[in-house]
């Protein structure tokens, strides 16, 4: 039995934000209150188990954090990835749910590879979950059985890595997932703008000798599919928004009664493309990172809830990989262990966010999108708690990941993960 005590509890779901202790028991949340050192005690002696208190003063309990956007590499990508140790560099960041994306070796296009990911990822001690694709080996031509894949276990679906280009094949997947009432996550990037991925067109590209990736690509993709989205009734997720007039499409799309969601990453939030010219290939990402006014844009759409989650797209890739040529060497960056720092740092610290709003985009948002167990610190809930100092500086020096792919690898942070609960268990404690 354990209790965390004097904790500030932000639980954006019942709208909490106040000192409570809350006690943990059998893989549930059975008490929350303001002193419970008595009944607890008393709780404990009547099972006839031991009570652990965590001095929780100064800390902050908040749900377990859920990443719905997350590359495991497996399968057929495992020397940058695997389910295991995704799962652990989560647990650093204070994650208790993961969600991973669809374009492996080969794809999760089928029941069988489905079930060996949801297999894997009971192994963990987290919650892993995983979307599968929209279309048969994300050739984006033929759906999927999405009903099969429904009841195999998935929690929603994604081409994430490529973008449906053929607006009919996305308003069926639109009209299926509506009677199945499962959510699709777009990657909007349309080819026909993108000569070199992974850089804004812009002037750091020109200065590269490059083209880069105009926003027109993320642009157009992004107002054909609120339309559809519109016309259908589907919930659907904008993945990793990038431009400010995306931002207000789906602003736009969401006051005329779609029902469309929109991520934001943190390195979305962070950088600007200059970051391109200081961290070489690190800062290479889809779509990439733009301007400041794009970033600025991106923030007020998580102030206003145009943006309502926040995912670390984290995509390792090998140190081999990052060191080629720019436009040789491939696009994405871990993000599972700095994600909330950043947020705190970019976000909170600046006073764009309260710290709850933060939380809600990390937690709630997700789970009300993605139908999962956690988002909330409740009592008789599931015991995913994890437990941070927003104040306490620390550097980011190693990475659990099998990959190191990250401008952040090195840099002194602020917001540190203590303790990640999962189904009651204490699976990371920076306490040791």
């Amino acid at each position: 039995m354990l209790m965390l005590k004097a904790a500030r509890l932000i639980d954006p779901a019942s709208r909490t934000d106040d000192v409570k202790d809350i006690l943990i028991a059998e893989r549930k949340i059975i008490k929350i209150s303001d002193d419970l050192d008595l009944e607890a005690d008393m709780i404990a002696r009547a099972k006839g188990e031991r009570l652990e208190v965590i001095d929780c003063s100064g800390l902050v309990a908040a749900p377990g954090l859920i990443d719905s956007h997350v590359h495991m590499r497996e399968p057929g990508f495992c020397y940058k990835e695997d389910v295991s140790t995704a799962a652990e560099a989560a647990k650093v960041g204070g994650f208790t749910t993961i969600i991973g994306m669809a374009n492996t070796k080969p794809s999760l296009d089928n029941k069988e590879a489905i079930l060996e990911v949801i297999k894997k990822g009971r192994k963990t001690g987290i919650r892993v979950r995983t979307c599968a694709n929209i279309t048969k080996s994300m050739k984006g031509e033929e759906l999927v059985n999405m009903r099969e894949l429904r009841e195999a276990g998935v929690v929603g679906f994604t081409d994430d890595g490529l973008p449906l280009t053929d607006a009919s094949v996305v308003k069926e997947a639109m009209r299926q997932a509506r009677i199945l009432k499962m959510p699709l996550a777009f990657h909007e990037e349309d080819p026909r703008y993108v000569t070199e991925a992974g850089v804004n067109a812009g002037e750091v590209a020109i200065s590269l000798g490059l083209t880069g990736a105009d926003r027109a690509a993320e642009i157009m993709m992004v107002e054909r599919d609120c339309k559809i989205a519109l016309q259908t009734g589907a919930a659907v997720c904008i993945q990793h928004v990038s431009a400010k007039e995306t931002v207000d499409l789906i602003r736009r799309a969401k006051r005329q009664g779609a029902r469309v969601h929109a991520e934001a990453t943190p390195h979305h939030f962070s950088l600007t493309e200059e970051a391109i010219l200081k961290y070489g290939t690190l800062a290479k990402v889809n779509p990439p990172i733009r301007l400041e006014e794009d970033r600025l844009a991106i923030i007020e759409g998580l102030k206003d809830g145009t943006i309502d989650i926040i995912a670390t797209d984290h995509a390792p890739h090998s140190k081999e990989e990052k060191d080629r040529d720019f436009t040789e060497a491939p696009s994405g960056m871990i993000g599972l262990e700095t994600a909330l720092s950043l947020g705190i740092m970019n976000l909170v610290d600046t006073g764009q966010l309260k710290l709850s709003q933060l939380i809600n985009c990390m937690t709630y948002a997700p789970s009300l999108l993605y139908n999962l167990e956690g988002g909330a610190v409740k009592e008789d809930g599931v015991a995913d708690v994890v437990v941070f100092d927003p104040n306490k500086n620390w550097t980011y020096e190693k990475t659990r990941s099998k990959s190191s792919n990250s401008p952040w690898l090195g840099s002194k942070l602020k917001g540190k993960v203590i303790m990640t609960i999962c189904d009651g268990s204490i699976v990371y404690d920076a306490r040791e």
